[in-house]
Protein backbone atom coordinates (compact mmCIF):
# COMPACT_ATOMS: atom_id res chain seq x y z
CA UNK A 1 0.00 0.00 0.00
CA UNK A 2 2.32 2.64 1.23
CA UNK A 3 6.00 2.72 0.94
CA UNK A 4 8.52 4.70 2.98
CA UNK A 5 11.86 5.43 0.72
CA UNK A 6 15.03 4.64 3.31
CA UNK A 7 15.66 8.42 3.80
CA UNK A 8 11.65 8.61 4.73
CA UNK A 9 11.92 5.77 6.87
CA UNK A 10 15.06 7.64 8.78
CA UNK A 11 13.40 10.77 9.33
CA UNK A 12 10.45 9.30 10.73
CA UNK A 13 12.55 6.96 13.30
CA UNK A 14 14.42 10.20 14.06
CA UNK A 15 11.43 12.17 14.77
CA UNK A 16 10.02 9.49 16.57
CA UNK A 17 13.16 9.64 18.77
CA UNK A 18 13.03 13.07 19.46
CA UNK A 19 9.55 13.26 20.48
CA UNK A 20 8.93 15.14 23.47
CA UNK A 21 6.59 11.99 24.60
CA UNK A 22 6.19 8.84 24.05
CA UNK A 23 4.65 8.17 20.50
CA UNK A 24 3.62 4.67 19.07
CA UNK A 25 4.00 5.83 15.17
CA UNK A 26 3.39 8.25 12.31
CA UNK A 27 -0.25 8.93 11.15
CA UNK A 28 -1.43 9.68 7.34
CA UNK A 29 -4.61 11.04 5.89
CA UNK A 30 -5.94 13.27 3.42
CA UNK A 31 -8.06 16.42 3.62
CA UNK A 32 -10.19 18.23 1.18
CA UNK A 33 -7.89 21.10 0.62
CA UNK A 34 -4.75 22.74 -0.75
CA UNK A 35 -4.49 24.28 -4.16
CA UNK A 36 -4.88 21.36 -6.03
CA UNK A 37 -7.90 19.62 -3.85
CA UNK A 38 -6.97 17.35 -1.48
CA UNK A 39 -3.46 17.76 0.88
CA UNK A 40 -1.61 15.49 3.14
CA UNK A 41 -1.74 15.70 5.87
CA UNK A 42 0.82 13.32 8.89
CA UNK A 43 1.89 13.79 12.47
CA UNK A 44 3.33 11.73 15.20
CA UNK A 45 0.37 9.91 17.48
CA UNK A 46 0.78 8.28 20.88
CA UNK A 47 -1.98 5.50 19.46
CA UNK A 48 -3.57 4.39 16.31
CA UNK A 49 -7.11 5.27 15.75
CA UNK A 50 -9.01 1.62 16.24
CA UNK A 51 -10.25 1.50 12.21
CA UNK A 52 -6.34 2.80 11.35
CA UNK A 53 -4.45 0.66 8.95
CA UNK A 54 -1.15 -0.25 9.99
CA UNK A 55 1.93 -0.17 7.54
CA UNK A 56 4.97 -1.16 9.02
CA UNK A 57 8.76 -1.44 7.98
CA UNK A 58 11.47 -2.03 10.26
CA UNK A 59 9.69 -1.14 13.44
CA UNK A 60 9.04 2.21 12.28
CA UNK A 61 4.34 1.87 12.32
CA UNK A 62 2.54 4.02 10.31
CA UNK A 63 -1.31 4.33 10.60
CA UNK A 64 -3.77 5.68 7.52
CA UNK A 65 -6.95 6.75 8.28
CA UNK A 66 -9.72 4.95 6.96
CA UNK A 67 -11.23 7.10 4.69
CA UNK A 68 -7.48 7.77 3.22
CA UNK A 69 -7.02 4.90 2.36
CA UNK A 70 -7.92 5.19 -1.90
CA UNK A 71 -5.81 7.88 -2.38
CA UNK A 72 -3.27 6.43 -0.80
CA UNK A 73 -2.71 3.37 -2.09
CA UNK A 74 0.37 2.77 -3.87
CA UNK A 75 1.97 6.10 -2.63
CA UNK A 76 5.83 6.29 -1.94
CA UNK A 77 6.71 8.79 0.44
CA UNK A 78 10.63 10.41 0.16
CA UNK A 79 12.40 12.69 2.61
CA UNK A 80 14.80 15.05 0.14
CA UNK A 81 17.13 17.78 1.63
CA UNK A 82 17.62 20.07 -1.22
CA UNK A 83 19.26 23.77 -1.30
CA UNK A 84 15.27 25.11 -0.40
CA UNK A 85 15.12 22.94 2.25
CA UNK A 86 14.12 19.23 3.59
CA UNK A 87 10.84 17.71 3.94
CA UNK A 88 8.50 14.66 3.11
CA UNK A 89 7.62 14.28 -0.85
CA UNK A 90 4.69 11.77 -2.16
CA UNK A 91 4.88 10.15 -5.64
CA UNK A 92 1.19 9.21 -5.67
CA UNK A 93 -0.64 7.45 -8.45
CA UNK A 94 -3.58 8.43 -7.78
CA UNK A 95 -2.93 11.57 -8.82
CA UNK A 96 -4.16 13.41 -11.72
CA UNK A 97 -2.68 16.73 -11.14
CA UNK A 98 -0.54 17.98 -8.20
CA UNK A 99 0.59 22.00 -7.21
CA UNK A 100 3.94 22.86 -7.59
CA UNK A 101 5.16 22.12 -3.62
CA UNK A 102 3.85 19.02 -4.01
CA UNK A 103 1.81 18.81 -0.95
CA UNK A 104 -1.60 19.27 -2.35
CA UNK A 105 -2.68 16.66 -5.22
CA UNK A 106 -5.92 16.71 -7.10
Amino acid sequence: MIHLTDSALNAVRNAIKGASEPVEGLRLKVETGGCAGNKYLMGLVKKAEADDELVERDGVKVFVEPASRELLAGVVIDFVVAIEGAGFTFDNPNATHSCSCGKSFG
